[in-house]
């Protein structure tokens, strides 16, 4: 039986995790934790989603996003967020490969 699909309603918070690929860590550095903030900053803007809080530990984030009337805002703005923060890791550590969890 195939899962079910995500209910995103406009203008209402959802609470958001991003985990780190096997639970790794992503934010090792004060640089790191900065760089995805800004990215958030610049990208919520971009896609229209509200950030009503936010919570970064080193191997996971917690989001509190509203989408604006475009729902699709909300998975654009974590998709580009994933792909920025996983380049920025990448191209630090001289690595390749997922970053993020799903």
């Amino acid at each position: 039986m195939p899962r079910m699909g995500r209910v995103v309603l406009p203008n209402y918070p959802h609470h958001i995790v991003q985990r780190g690929h096997n639970r790794q860590v992503v934010f090792a550095e004060t640089g790191d934790f900065q760089r995805y903030l800004y990215d958030l900053r610049e990208l919520k803007a971009v896609f229209g989603v509200k950030v009503y809080a936010y919570c970064l530990m080193d191997n996971h984030v917690h989001l509190l996003l509203a989408p604006g009337e475009s729902v699709a805002g909300l998975g654009q703005l974590m998709k580009a967020l994933a792909a920025r923060m996983t380049r920025y890791r990448n191209k630090l550590e001289g690595r390749s490969g997922t970053l993020w969890e799903g």
